[in-house]
């Protein structure tokens, strides 16, 4: 198990308590969190749900409670090509490497044309920190998506990405987010999140982006009105308390801005990356699904991670506090380079939902019910 640094002991009272906050949608503490993780597993469990319950209670018309939602898209890597050669990551070339590549509009049409003939409305559109790669190639990326898939928002480029943006087209990061933005950008997805301890951050990818940058980008894109999603990759090198550490400073930035519509958690996947760490199983993703849930108590939205857990564990996150089953995803290389390889069809995603005893219901990047 990931190294614990916790002293607090658990007691009765102190677990009731915070019980008490929780059952009245009060705020708990980063303490009171760490006192909970050391409750036994379906009971951490009970009170995600709780707290999922009543924040989302009042969401659809009052039918949140009943219905489980995901979406229809498709992960595109527009270049595989990365000089940040994080050790975690199993999807990364050199230009010096054989297989490395960067997507013609050509080849992107193919993918999205696919996309849309099964109804997609998102392209999460995420790549390498090409070293070359200048403006002109995104900017004409984004106005030829939006021009001719109006239909497909894109919702791309992580905090990290934006970063390597700044320094490589010499802009500053404001700059470039906003002329992206009105080349077609239309949400940005949490990537890169990692942990938001840089003690860690130095050691598992010591050439991105730190901490303050990551929520920087964040902060930049909620004040122009770009709503972005936020995760956290956990269970290699860090502690429990780094955990709490990353979802406090998501906590406070959605409390400033309330520009994320999702947060989305998942395990270190270990194969073929140069990360040295002991993977944890799914009852530690289970058990921070959960906590994040009881924390996170200004997000509405949090998505069950059955990429890195597979579809059984993706739906017994529907009660330990995710309300959103993600995406079918029609295409993934990042967590797949690393060995992971589930797949689902949006009939499976539906049934999955179902026979956890929810409604099922498409929706778009916002969280909008679509028919």
């Amino acid at each position: 198990m990931t190294n614990v640094r916790m002293e607090t002991t658990l007691q009765t009272r102190d677990v009731e308590k915070i019980a008490e906050k929780i059952f009245e949608g009060r705020r708990i503490s980063s303490q009171e969190a760490l006192l909970l993780y050391q409750l036994p597993l379906n009971t951490l469990g009970a009170l995600a749900d709780a707290r999922r319950r009543l924040i989302q209670k009042n969401v659809y018309d009052g039918r949140g409670n009943d219905i489980v939602t995901y979406i229809v898209d498709r992960n595109v890597n527009y270049t595989n090509v990365c000089n940040v050669y994080c050790k975690f990551c199993a999807f990364y070339r050199t230009e010096k490497d054989n297989d490395h590549y960067v997507l013609s509009l050509e080849e992107i049409d193919q993918k999205l044309d696919e996309l849309a003939a099964v109804g997609g409305v998102q392209v999460l559109l995420q790549g390498g920190h090409h070293p070359k790669l200048q403006i002109d190639y995104y900017l004409k990326l984004l106005s030829h998506i939006r021009e001719k898939y109006p239909q497909i928002n894109v919702h791309g480029f992580s905090p990290p990405e934006f970063n390597h943006f700044a320094e490589v087209f010499g802009m500053p990061v404001k700059e470039v987010i906003s002329t992206f933005r009105e080349a077609g950008l239309g949400s940005i997805p949490g990537g890169g999140g990692e942990i938001l301890v840089d003690r860690i951050r130095n050691r598992i990818a010591p050439l991105k982006c730190n901490s303050n940058q990551w929520l920087e980008v964040m902060r930049i894109a909620h004040e122009m009105g770009l709503h972005s999603s936020a995760t956290m990759m956990f269970g290699h090198v860090e502690t429990v308390e780094d955990r709490m550490e990353h979802l406090q400073r998501l906590r406070d930035l959605q409390d400033e801005t309330h520009g994320f519509t999702a947060f989305i958690c998942w395990t270190f996947q270990a194969e073929k990356t140069k990360l040295r760490a002991e993977p944890v199983g799914s009852m530690e993703y289970l058990r921070m699904q959960a906590l994040s849930r009881i924390f996170l108590d200004n997000f509405t939205h949090l998505q069950s991670s059955w990429v890195t857990q597979g579809p059984r564990i993706g739906q017994i996150a529907l009660k330990y506090g995710a309300n959103d089953f993600g995406s079918v995803m029609m295409e993934e290389n990042v967590v797949s380079s690393a060995g992971t390889t589930f797949r689902l069809a949006a009939e499976e995603i539906e049934e999955l939902i179902s026979t956890a005893g929810y409604e099922p219901k498409r929706r778009s990047t916002w969280y909008e019910l679509l028919s």
